[in-house]
């Protein structure tokens, strides 16, 4: 079960969606559980741009969308 009832910012939203739990987020783009934790919880937080590619180009190739920092990070 994704989610678990918690509040959920849309990077968290589009994990859940897809069934990519943050421990395999963690493993496949080397970016820290607490920073992944962080952005799964609210919009407040947003990642360091390096962090933030790592992410997008991860996601992409585990899901194979054309992902944007647009879609979860406001500029």
């Amino acid at each position: 079960m994704f989610g678990l009832g918690k509040p959920r910012s849309k990077f968290g939203r589009f994990l859940d969606e897809n069934e990519i739990k943050q421990q395999e987020l963690v493993r496949e783009s080397n970016v820290n559980r607490t920073t992944i934790s962080k952005l799964c919880q609210g919009d407040a937080f947003t990642p360091s741009a390096r962090n933030a590619n790592k992410l997008i180009k991860t996601l992409r190739r585990l899901t194979g969308k054309d992902i944007d920092y647009d879609d979860f990070w406001k500029m």
